[in-house]
């Protein structure tokens, strides 16, 4: 439960019926103010969707992965694309400003571990598809930058004073001036290409949000050296 220590993520037992079936008869999926009708609870998953064994999940859609469909995967990999599934169960956003993201779970197997030090070795990018994805990989990741099995739960942020050890880039939708996530899309891609991108984002009206549009975070090659 929530403490003096300000956390707000409180934990909750349920009596009688397992919790995952409370959840799927009563429960309902986030209803997001600028939407303008309830969507399905299909419309929360994505191409990556896999169901998990004792019910639980992330309580809200990882975005990222929304624009994601069998062709477009099919496509990708018939491109080349190595595909190395992670997960991590997305927490709920905060509405304050600057709230670091809470404790989430994750897990990275062994097979996707190797399949990312395998591209990082043979000269590949790895390119996580939403901020979910970072979280997990950088927390599998060791200080030497080597990617290994992993999971549990993990309380790491992602800033551009940690840096990233693992990724090269971030497939990722817009998210709020004043969110926590931004720290991690400047640690990859620098302050002044995520600045540059949410000015034309602005300019052009791009959508914000879960069911917005997504973008692709590159770093400069100095990496903001002379900033």
């Amino acid at each position: 439960a929530g403490g003096g220590d300000g956390a707000r993520l409180w934990w909750a037992r349920a009596s009688g019926a397992p919790v995952a079936r409370v959840l799927s008869e009563h429960g309902r999926p986030i209803r997001y103010p600028y939407t303008e009708r309830d969507q399905s609870l299909a419309a929360y998953q994505t191409v990556f969707a896999l169901p998990s064994a004792d019910g639980t999940g992330s309580a809200e859609m990882p975005s990222a992965a929304r624009p994601f469909t069998a062709r477009v995967v099919a496509e990708l990999v018939s491109r080349g694309v190595w595909l190395a599934p992670v997960t991590l169960h997305t927490g709920v956003a905060s509405t304050e400003a600057h709230e670091p993201p809470y404790p989430e779970r994750f897990a990275v197997p062994e097979a996707s571990a190797r399949l990312i030090g395998a591209a990082r070795a043979g000269g590949g990018q790895v390119i996580a598809v939403g901020t979910t994805a970072v979280r997990a990989v950088e927390s599998a990741a060791g200080p030497d930058g080597v990617v290994r099995a992993a999971g549990g739960w993990t309380d790491l942020v992602v800033t551009p004073e940690r840096g990233v050890r693992v990724v090269d880039g971030l497939l990722t939708g817009l998210h709020e001036p004043t969110a926590s996530h931004l720290l991690m899309l400047r640690a990859v891609a620098g302050r002044a290409a995520v600045d540059r991108a949410y000015a034309e984002a602005v300019r052009e009206r791009y959508l914000w949000h879960e069911f917005g549009d997504v973008h692709l975070l590159l770093p400069h090659e100095t990496h903001e050296a002379h900033e």
